[in-house]
């Protein structure tokens, strides 16, 4: 599962092949959640508060570039890295 951005101790990565809808994982520690790119709502697991809130400002700036990625992945093409948070 390829690493596309890291910033703050979380850890953003997509799987290749990966099922619908379009998502991305986040890790932060122990904690591990699937969000949704559209929404940044967590599908699976959870996120304390303030890494839940850097996520989604996250994934709020680099929509486009996700949406990018999770094609590329279907595609089984190698993800681009995408900016961490300054």
């Amino acid at each position: 599962m390829p690493r596309i951005s890291a910033f703050y101790g979380i850890v953003i990565l997509m799987y290749f092949s990966d099922h619908g809808p379009p998502h991305f994982h986040a890790r932060y520690g122990e904690f591990d959640a699937q969000m949704t790119i559209e929404t940044a709502e967590v599908l699976h697991g959870h996120l304390p508060p303030r890494a839940l809130r850097l996520v989604r400002t996250w994934a709020g700036h680099h929509r486009a570039e996700l949406m990018a990625d999770w094609d590329r992945a279907q595609a089984e093409r190698p993800l681009l890295p995408i900016e961490p948070l300054p």
